[in-house]
């Protein structure tokens, strides 16, 4: 007589390094535009009537342009499954929060301070910047503080959401080309409603990774709970 033993099924699970890749990728766009402005500037190179501000006043955009790619690049990292468990994420955090801040606090300075031009300057679109610089910069504080007193799962909502609010730039760029191929420029409302989206897609995404993962992490708590008097048993 045979006997078939049946081995348990294994999820296959999506390789680790997809999601940092696609925020990394996600971020190309305006770290390169980034790079491409600092070059500008330290070149005194296309001084125009639309990026005179810049030339005037060099301070909060260079310090946003590093702030945003130190984030955006190694905050991506953060979410590798593999990292989050070892010492890097915690060195790293001590480097991505303080960029993080840099670049929401940058933005809100860029934003009282300099004059926009009107193409980019939609009705409401510099209320809807100092909120969400204001909700960045608290966000990391929030989650500053729930590391402090170890709670991991508030800390890493709070971020992801920082994470989001400064990815916006990455998610307008996905939102903004087909509208333009196939509509045209937008106009300054349309433009407003644009930009936002890009944070409002964003912040959204977030919010279900957060919730998600807070279900994962109740899951394996309600497993190790109801192992232990099994254990507890066979001992």
């Amino acid at each position: 007589m045979t006997t078939s033993t049946s081995l348990p099924r294994t999820r296959r699970r999506a390789p680790e390094w997809l999601v940092p890749a696609g925020l990394i990728a996600l971020s190309l766009v305006p770290v390169a535009a980034g790079s491409a402005r600092l070059t500008q500037l330290a070149t005194s190179a296309g001084v125009t009537a639309d990026n005179v501000r810049f030339f005037d006043a060099p301070v909060p955009i260079v310090a946003h342009i590093v702030g945003s790619t130190v984030f955006l690049v190694l905050g991506a990292l953060q979410f590798a499954p593999s990292l989050r468990r070892r010492r890097w994420h915690r060195v790293a955090g001590r480097i991505v929060a303080p960029a993080g801040l840099v670049s929401a606090l940058s933005a809100l300075w860029m934003t009282v301070s300099y004059q926009m031009p009107a193409a980019v300057a939609g009705p409401g679109l510099a209320a809807v910047r100092m909120v969400l610089g204001v909700t960045m910069a608290a966000a990391i504080v929030a989650a500053f503080v729930a590391i402090r007193r170890g709670d991991v799962g508030t800390h890493s909502a709070w971020m992801t959401r920082a994470y989001a609010i400064g990815l916006g730039a990455g998610t307008q760029v996905v939102v903004f080309l087909p509208f333009t191929l196939l509509i045209g420029a937008p106009t300054p409302v349309g433009y407003t409603l644009l930009m936002t989206a890009g944070w409002v897609i964003n912040l959204v995404v977030a919010e279900i990774v957060i919730r998600r993962r807070a279900r994962t992490g109740a899951r394996r708590t309600g497993a190790r709970a109801t192992a232990a008097p099994t254990g507890a048993r066979l001992s």
